[in-house]
């Protein structure tokens, strides 16, 4: 039996011996989440109406901060959402599968371009990758897909060179550093053995729902609108949390300290590293985030504040919370960063 097949054998075994309901809890932490949410954006918007005395100055900058974070992910989550049902119940089971190489390497190469025509950014591709996983990815291709697919999209790549067009290398390190990270995680997880102590109880024991909803009888409507409730469950209470630690550190944390770091051909690497960890922007947008910093900044720093930041940042942690362990994340991140840095650095050498 091939390496994917018992990876998938493993993780259907997780799912049988791990399934009972844990789904009940996820209703009161959405409501409490939506709450929040709610409650957050009425302060900001009657704070200027009632006067600067409502909200002290550090509290209004964290509510507009936290809303800014959820308003521009939600969407994106939504879209994330409706193609992974698109992808679980609506597309034939080997859609993406059958035509994929069946060389490991060559196969991974290939899934690191499927952003391509699946373009949501880093929010929206949890869901997503969490379902190529229930129609037969192994978790190291999905976790390829994942890392790859935000910045390997036809929209990042417009918006990256609409910022900085071909100016110091960076557009290129972006893209070549996306696909090195996505293919290099995606090979060290294809050598894992035991996947499924990768990924959390529930998500495992959810890997199992596909195949017993598509031999229920329940329509096709019913079950979308079943996964449809269940991962706004999941996803959407992990990105009101991860809104607002992100609008609590950039509240906590003054960018004068970061700025003032810039010149330095290591030092500006690992400062916009931070800082990308820390605006946990969508990366469909960060590019024009982080030009104005082009002129303090050197430009490995730019390069790798826009490779490690659609990949690793405060809201995508608390997203992938709800799929991997935490010593999966922390194994990631490590990785991850370190070769952000390595990527940062050698355009500052060239640059």
């Amino acid at each position: 039996m091939s390496a994917p097949l018992r990876e998938r054998d493993a993780l259907r075994r997780a799912a049988h011996e791990h399934a009972p309901a844990r789904r009940s809890r996820r209703g009161p932490l959405l409501a409490v989440g939506i709450g929040i949410a709610v409650v957050l954006l009425v302060l900001r918007v009657a704070s200027p109406a009632l006067g600067s005395q409502l909200l002290p100055d550090t509290l209004q900058d964290f509510v507009t901060l936290t809303i800014s974070v959820i308003v521009e992910s939600v969407p994106f989550v939504l879209l994330g959402i409706v193609l992974s049902i698109i992808v679980q119940v609506w597309l034939p089971q080997a859609f993406f599968t059958s035509w994929l190489p069946r060389q490991p390497l060559l196969r991974r190469a290939v899934i690191s371009f499927l952003g391509m025509f699946l373009p949501v950014c880093e929010c929206g591709n949890v869901p997503l990758a969490r379902g190529l996983v229930l129609k037969g990815f192994t978790v190291s291709e999905s976790m390829t897909f994942l890392l790859a697919a935000p910045i390997l999209n036809p929209i990042t790549i417009i918006t990256t060179h609409q910022a900085f067009g071909w100016s110091d290398g960076i557009l290129v390190a972006r893209l070549a550093g996306g696909f090195l990270i996505a293919n290099l995680i995606g090979w060290l997880y294809s050598r894992h053995p035991d996947p499924e102590s990768l990924l959390t109880r529930s998500f495992a024991a959810e890997c199992a729902l596909p195949q017993e909803h598509g031999h229920s009888g329940a329509s096709k409507l019913r079950e979308s609108v079943e996964l449809f409730r269940r991962e706004m469950s999941t996803m959407m209470p992990a990105l009101f949390i991860g809104a607002a630690v992100a609008g609590g550190i950039q509240t906590a944390v003054p960018r004068s300290v970061l700025v003032t770091l810039g010149s330095n051909p290591v030092w500006s690497v690992l400062a916009m590293m931070v800082l990308a960890f820390v605006i946990s922007l969508c990366s469909n947008v960060d590019a024009f985030f982080v030009l104005p910093f082009a002129s303090t900044f050197m430009p490995g720093g730019i390069a790798a504040f826009l490779v490690f930041g659609p990949i690793i940042d405060v809201k995508m942690l608390a997203l992938l919370r709800t799929t991997y362990r935490p010593r999966t994340l922390a194994q990631l991140t490590l990785v991850v960063a370190l070769t952000s840095a390595a990527i940062g650095l050698v355009v500052n050498y060239f640059a």
